[in-house]
């Protein structure tokens, strides 16, 4: 039978070291992130808006592929901006309080 390689906290637990499973971030990177998912959402709504507007977007009152595939980037890029803003700021709250 094959032995099972051991995970990386597995590993650090038998070198004798501490695996808090807990990643720190600098109040600078909290703050980067934090901006980072600010400006997604001033980006990414007029971004859509533009697209709506063009006449590109639009056949016979049919929305063409060319509408389509950027409504999928800008929804894919406002929810990653949402969730790495929101990891900005439960970082920067997390370097406050210690």
């Amino acid at each position: 039978m094959c032995r099972r390689r051991p995970s990386a906290p597995e590993r650090a637990v038998a070198a004798g070291t501490v695996d808090t499973g807990y990643v720190r971030i600098s109040r600078g990177m909290a703050l980067f992130l934090l901006a980072f998912g600010v400006w997604s959402w001033l980006l990414w709504p007029t971004f859509l808006r533009n697209i709506l507007g063009d006449e590109q977007s639009w056949s016979n009152g049919a929305p063409t592929a060319f509408l389509w595939v950027h409504v999928v980037i800008a929804v894919v890029s406002l929810v990653l901006g949402t969730v790495i803003g929101v990891f900005g700021l439960r970082a920067y709250r997390a370097s406050r309080d210690g």
